[in-house]
């Protein structure tokens, strides 16, 4: 039989870099889950990805056990690592932070395709254009 299931919580982390700090040992020592354990998990699955923001979500059981999935980096992260830029615009739509090529879309699209709610490459990298358009990141 499947274990009863207590909540979901979801964050976004640095990957490779989880610490007890906040927000990690707050939303989990409130279900009274062994921090430590989580914090050594997450970064041994996410060592590769240090420095990337990775949203996870954790699963919590009744017996105060924990699984957890990890995610792709949000797409405005993806962008950012693209154009090689800390951060968007400012002033979207006044301000330009940069470029991002088709070809880039296409390729945050691919990477990104199971979070997306499609599963046509055009449409993903539409989407990937909406976000770097509300970034100020002109899309050529």
């Amino acid at each position: 039989m499947a274990k009863k299931i207590k909540t979901l919580i979801k964050l976004n982390i640095p990957g490779g870099t989880a610490t007890p700090a906040p927000p990690v040992g707050p939303a989990l020592g409130q279900h009274g889950l062994p921090i430590m354990e989580f914090v050594k998990a997450f970064n041994d699955k996410t060592a590769d990805m240090k420095g990337t923001i990775i949203p996870v979500v954790i699963t919590v059981y009744v017996d105060r056990t924990f699984s957890f999935i990890t995610k792709k980096p949000p797409v405005a992260e993806m962008i950012k690592k693209a154009i090689g830029k800390e951060k968007g615009s400012q002033k979207p739509g006044k301000e330009q932070a940069g470029i991002l090529t088709v070809s880039q879309a296409e390729e945050i699209a691919k990477a990104k395709m199971d979070d997306l709610n499609t599963t046509d490459v055009e449409q993903a990298a539409k989407i990937v254009a909406g976000t770097a358009r509300s970034m100020g990141i002109k899309v050529e």
